[in-house]
């Protein structure tokens, strides 16, 4: 919580003179009472009156307090800011067609590289990091951002089967995965601009060719490492039959050659990723890229949260003056 108004603190300087005035002065004038001997009184017991005589004026000096909070504005506020951190543009391309079901990878090609990709995220913070799929065509799923929450959101929202649904047309466009990717990291001003290509298959679709997108990457600054994942010669693939799942055996025709000169002429490195384990160590190798300082700005919202105060003063106030009019009333 902070104080837009925290010059209003200064009027909490004047409960000194009013507690010195109630203790030392105000007590001398009240009204007293002659008596001969006050023997009698020496170990009478205080009444519970008077054990609260001056709880009146503890009171008033609460309700001024909050009062004074209320006048000072405190305001609550996401803690969203802006700094510099040590950071990179990254864009992940992923193969979202269907040969990415096979389950040669457990539970599947897809969900595999999902997974590891999400814990490739979390670990780190200070990129800007956004995500490209692809099958016969291929589209932005989420631009480069600091927000990786939303990001991991979206990447997990991708579904295994979108092109044998029909939402995408199915097939493998390296080419315009990877220009799509470049697309996106063309105004970057980082130090270290990267797209991580992850395919199953060989290019058959697009108006682009992989070495021609490479190629404009390579232009642009841009390092790819690209990604061949699944297992050698062939891989289950689940087929849906009537009444259930029948499983047959594809081909694995991932097109090394090309994606090993795509890491070539950018400068970026090849891997094969037959198993779960390789997938995850091929992202931890990934993961030593260098690092250059950027510019995080994260928007914030203010709120005013003087009401609760403002309802204590209230209530503080009401009881004092209840206290003061009627148990506590003093005659004259």
């Amino acid at each position: 919580m902070e104080f837009a108004s925290k010059e209003y603190f200064l009027l909490l300087l004047l409960l000194i003179p009013y507690i010195l005035w109630y203790f030392l002065y105000r007590k001398k004038n009240e009204p007293t009472m002659r008596m001969s001997d006050t023997y009698t009184y020496q170990y009478a017991p205080k009444s519970w009156r008077m054990r609260i005589i001056d709880l009146p004026m503890i009171l008033r000096c609460v309700c001024f307090i909050l009062v004074v909070i209320v006048l000072a504005r405190p305001q609550t506020h996401n803690a969203w800011d802006q700094r510099t951190a040590e950071g990179i543009d990254i864009m992940l391309a992923m193969d979202v067609s269907t040969s990415m079901l096979a389950e040669d990878l457990k539970p599947n090609r897809m969900e595999a590289a999902k997974d590891v990709a999400s814990e490739f995220i979390s670990g780190r913070p200070d990129d800007n990091i956004g995500l490209t799929i692809f099958a016969g065509e291929s589209f932005t799923q989420c631009p480069m951002t600091t927000d990786h929450s939303s990001l991991i959101n979206l990447l997990r929202n991708v579904r295994t089967d979108i092109a044998a649904r029909g939402l995408i047309q199915d097939g493998t466009a390296v080419g315009m995965g990877l220009a799509n990717a470049v697309s996106r990291l063309k105004e970057s001003k980082a130090k270290s601009k990267v797209v991580i290509l992850l395919t199953d298959g060989s290019n058959n679709m697009g108006d682009i060719s992989p070495m021609t997108a490479a190629q404009i990457a390579k232009s642009l600054g841009i390092r790819v490492y690209t990604i061949g994942v699944g297992t050698n010669k062939v891989a289950p693939y689940p087929m849906p039959v009537a009444g259930g799942v029948q499983y047959v055996n594809i081909p694995v025709e991932i097109d090394t050659k090309t994606l090993s000169n795509i890491a070539a002429t950018t400068e970026g490195n090849f891997y094969r990723a037959t198993n779960n384990v390789e997938l995850k160590k091929i992202y931890k190798d990934i993961d030593k890229l260098e690092k250059s300082k950027m510019d995080v700005k994260k928007f914030s919202k203010w709120h005013e949260a003087y009401q609760p105060f403002a309802i204590a003063a209230i209530v503080v106030l009401l009881l004092e003056i209840l206290l003061r009019t009627t148990i506590l009333r003093r005659i004259p």
